[in-house]
């Protein structure tokens, strides 16, 4: 098979979406890998390398998709991607289908077989987007810290305090992976931290491996009487495959003590905010009701290598089974890549993502 890795064209996005070594293992069991020249040298890997591992290297984007049978990408296609997509390619990256309509319409035109991460479960887990949530939990805490600075418009409060002087207070939507990641940053900073969370299963176990966080059965009555008090609130929350719940309404924005901040590591499923929108790594931020919001939809893309080796770690073995068998044969054998087909033969075949557009299966 042909395995086509074109450059990342997201605004600010440095990931690649296959390692050199990994391109060297492809090729060693028989496929041709091709790489967009400069794909790699956002995460630190540059031509040479994919060019040491066997890779052929080709110079336009459009030259990758017209070649290749995969294509492996980090983040959905844009736009001007949509015309190179075409009938029997497959396409293996994050999707986020249910916060756009546009996209889902573009890849059913586009007849590709087209297969999210992020909608691969394997008991009951999502093992290709944990990394990711990993990633953007821990960052959550270091961009909210930083945001609540005074000079950038925050209410000039030091997660941590001092002795004599109470710590931040934050509080994390979801306790899933990128929720676990965002208490235990915010906790080794010193802040007093609570998880909201629906699941009582997972709050024990959050209770008994977070000791010195608090959990808080998620409802709207519990979020209005612990909003005046909140620094940092971190969105994590998460159901896959369809937009984000909105638990936070602007009514209850306005409740917040001016000068705190939001992160919605949502964004990518549409937010869980009303006032959450879109914004990027060059222009981070934007305030709302008083509220500092940050809603970057690649946070991990800020630490390109970090994020694309822990990627690649995950997304490898499927990629290879893709390769080495094409889409029904690796469906029979890991019956869990099914689940990650979201539109195939100018359908959706996702239901969460067909009940967020009205469309049928």
């Amino acid at each position: 098979m042909i395995i086509g890795v074109p450059k990342e064209i997201k605004e600010q996005e440095y990931r690649v979406a296959l390692l050199p070594s990994g391109a060297y293992q492809l090729i060693k069991r028989g496929h041709t890998v091709l790489v967009e020249r400069g794909a790699g040298i956002g995460a630190g890997y540059g031509d040479a390398e994919y060019e040491s591992a066997g890779a052929k290297l080709v110079a336009t984007h459009a030259e990758v998709f017209a070649q290749a049978d995969l294509i492996i990408k980090v983040k959905e296609p844009l736009p001007g991607e949509f015309p190179l997509l075409r009938a029997g390619q497959i396409l293996f990256t994050y999707l986020h289908l249910a916060a756009s309509k546009p996209l889902t319409e573009a890849l059913m035109k586009s007849g590709a077989t087209c297969i999210a991460y992020e909608t691969i479960e394997v008991n009951r887990r999502l093992p290709l987007l944990e990394p990711m949530s990993e990633i953007a939990g821990r960052m959550s805490v270091l961009v909210g810290g930083y945001f609540l600075a005074k000079h950038f418009g925050g209410s000039g409060t030091l997660l941590g305090g001092v002795p004599g002087v109470l710590p931040g207070k934050v509080v994390v939507l979801g306790g899933g992976a990128a929720g676990v990641n965002a208490a235990r940053m915010a906790q080794g900073l010193g802040a007093d931290v609570t998880i909201l969370e629906v699941d009582l299963e997972r709050m024990r176990f959050l209770d008994i491996t977070l000791h010195t966080a608090h959990t808080l059965f998620s409802s709207e009555s519990h979020l209005q009487e612990i909003l005046p008090s909140v620094d940092l609130l971190i969105g994590a929350v998460l159901v896959p495959g369809a937009k984000a719940p909105k638990l936070i309404s602007r009514a209850m924005l306005k409740r917040m003590r001016p000068g705190s901040v939001l992160v919605d590591i949502a964004i990518d499923q549409g937010g869980c905010a009303e006032t959450s929108r879109a914004t990027t790594h060059h222009n981070p931020v934007y305030v709302e009701e008083g509220v500092t919001h940050y809603c970057v939809a690649n946070m991990p893309g800020a630490y390109a290598r970090t994020a694309t080796q822990a990627l690649t770690n995950v997304t490898y073995r499927y990629l290879e089974m893709l390769a080495d068998y094409g889409v029904d044969e690796a469906c029979a054998k890991n019956p869990a890549l099914i689940g990650g087909i979201n539109v195939r033969d100018g359908k959706v075949t996702h239901k969460a993502v067909a009940e967020a557009h009205g469309l049928k299966m």
